[in-house]
């Protein structure tokens, strides 16, 4: 019976571990090997060198929208953040509305494009903004940093990627037993203080994974740029898609994708042990052996 279960767990779980496989392990070796390669001409030659990092980490192109990429990426996930954990435990603890998570969903799966063009039209200088503190004359020339610059790619990355990181959080709360919240309520905590000694340390594990995904895709992200970041705005995610797009030199875009990868792993780490020193997140206890 035990050697059942487990060949039908393997199944079931086959399918995305073969997917996990195609589509994410199986690419990221082969980035990983071009990385090493050599091209010339447009034409990519099999080699081991590390002339395509020396010359990534050696380019202040690189390293400008590599800086681009940190800044928009932290502001807008922790701008997600701070915006999803209230809404995430009103949700799931107070409200309990299938309407409201259901809105959420909508406006998830609404067009990624349409949502982009909407910020670009309500940023211009004809745009909806300058329009109303025009019409009000708090300005008398329309504000042309609000379009083309970082503040326009991260206010519509946190528009873009808060209802994702808002169903990460619901999903991470509903994982805490209602029960411990009342304990914590009768024993004299108040709604805040129950959230920050029950429900963050509870919760840690899917609210660091919600951070970082968010954060990881809005690192990435390259059309917004494209569309809204003017010169000011460009990021890694853009300058990598250049090297395989235009430039051909899959190589060199490779090392820069390794790079950033590094770098969020980096981050990663960081967030643990900050999230560890400040109590956030509960050290593991090591267990005795008995």
């Amino acid at each position: 019976m035990k050697l059942s279960a487990r060949w039908s767990g393997w199944t079931l779980a086959s399918p995305t571990i073969l997917f996990m496989l195609a589509f994410f392990v199986f690419p990221s070796l082969f980035l990983l090997v071009y990385s090493f390669w050599k091209a010339s001409s447009f034409q990519i030659t099999p080699a081991f060198q590390f002339d395509n990092y020396v010359r990534a980490l050696t380019d202040e192109l690189f390293w400008r929208v590599t800086f681009n990429a940190v800044i928009i990426g932290l502001m807008s996930a922790v701008v997600c953040m701070a915006m999803a954990l209230p809404v995430g435990y009103y949700l799931v603890f107070v409200s309990r509305s299938r309407l409201l998570e259901q809105i959420i969903l909508v406006t998830w799966f609404s067009s990624y494009l349409v949502r982009i063009f909407a910020w670009r039209t309500l940023l211009g200088n004809d745009g909806v903004i300058n329009t109303v503190l025009q019409s009000l004359g708090l300005i008398d020339a329309p504000i042309e940093a609000l379009l083309y610059s970082r503040f326009a790619v991260g206010v519509t990355l946190i528009h873009l990627y808060l209802p994702y990181c808002i169903i990460l959080v619901m999903t991470a709360f509903h994982e805490i037993r209602q029960d411990l919240i009342d304990a914590s309520r009768d024993l004299g905590r108040s709604q805040v203080g129950a959230f920050f000694s029950v429900v963050v340390p509870n919760a840690s594990a899917g609210l660091v994974g919600a951070f970082m995904l968010t954060l990881i895709m809005t690192m990435g992200d390259f059309v917004t740029p494209q569309m809204l970041g003017g010169t000011t705005g460009q990021t890694t995610g853009l300058l990598i898609a250049d090297q395989f797009r235009r430039t051909g030199n899959w190589p060199l875009g490779s090392a820069q994708a390794v790079i950033m990868f590094l770098l969020v792993v980096l981050i990663f780490v960081a967030v643990i042990v900050a999230g560890r020193t400040l109590g956030f997140i509960p050290k593991r206890r090591k267990q005795r052996a008995v």
